[in-house]
């Protein structure tokens, strides 16, 4: 029985890795420390562009914000791969970080998480798991509605 990558998992449930998004200021999109790789934010960007700008709880919806955090978190994996050559090599994903564009009455910053956290359990299974925080917050470049960083530990 031949074991799927996490590439075959995330194609299971219609997804594939994009180039990695060019920064949209001066840094790295990730950086490797030792045997952990740090992303930077990662914004929704598809082909250089958003599909949706606001702020969630005023213009966009929970479900859309979900699924923003969800390209976020596909273009953090394709920085990954800046530092190693398959999504294989990674034994843990470690943290994630999520920050939402939220209107002042929005709470629930974690549910807007649970997209990208949803996607890297799936991807990863236990390896996936990992700790996090989700904080909302006032606007994001380019008045995205999500960014998010990650933190992942490789195995050369």
């Amino acid at each position: 029985m031949l074991l799927m990558t996490p590439e075959d998992r995330l194609k299971e449930i219609g997804f594939t890795l994009p180039a990695t998004p060019q920064p949209v200021a001066l840094y790295l999109p990730s950086q490797r420390v030792g045997n952990l790789i740090f992303t930077s934010g990662q914004l929704p960007l598809q082909e250089g562009k958003l599909s949706y700008t606001g702020k969630v709880g005023e213009s966009i919806s929970l479900s859309i914000a979900q699924s923003q955090a969800k390209i976020c978190c596909l273009n953090a994996l394709a920085s990954l791969l800046l530092h190693t050559d398959s999504l294989d090599k990674i034994s843990k994903i470690v943290k994630l970080g999520v920050y939402v564009a939220s209107h002042f009455s929005f709470t629930e910053q974690h549910l807007v998480a649970n997209g990208a956290s949803e996607l890297l359990v799936h991807t990863f299974g236990e390896k996936g798991k990992h700790a996090r925080f989700a904080i909302g917050v006032s606007s994001l470049p380019l008045d995205a509605v999500v960014e998010l960083e990650l933190v992942a530990e490789v195995k050369d």
